[in-house]
């Protein structure tokens, strides 16, 4: 188990994570949970309803949109983030390459956080913004 120091460090080197200030970030990482998962373990399914991120510690996965692998992820990435800004269901699975580590982070915890620290909501917004106009232009 991993502790809320290493915790922070570890948020602070997510790209989701990474506009917002450290003080902000033990109280994220004082929400979140150390899971693992096993190799091939589906732990998000595309069109479940999403309640919660999950950052990638340790490992791999695949991401997969309608049962074909579009992306593969490791450590220190974020799966399932649009979960914890709005109610959509999931537009991917997820699924463990090898046995994975990572911190859980649901979506009430973490909105009702947003609510008392507006730098975190702010910091997630940034990087979200950065990413739309990084994918718009890869369109154009």
């Amino acid at each position: 188990m991993i502790s809320t120091i290493e915790k922070v460090l570890f948020l602070k080197s997510v790209d989701l994570f990474k506009k917002i200030p450290a003080e902000d970030l033990s109280r994220v990482a004082f929400i979140s949970q150390e899971i693992n998962f096993d190799d091939k373990e589906m732990f998000i399914k595309q069109g479940d309803d999403g309640d919660c991120l999950y950052l990638i510690l340790q490992g791999k996965v695949s991401i997969l949109v309608n049962d074909k692998v579009v992306a593969q992820l490791g450590e220190k990435s974020a799966v399932g983030e649009m979960a914890i800004l709005d109610n959509e269901p999931r537009s991917a699975s997820v699924v463990a390459s090898g046995p994975v580590m990572a911190l859980r982070i649901d979506q009430e915890d973490f909105q009702q956080l947003m609510g008392e620290k507006s730098e975190i909501a702010y910091g997630i917004i940034q990087v979200l913004i950065h990413r739309l106009r990084e994918a718009n232009i890869k369109k154009g």
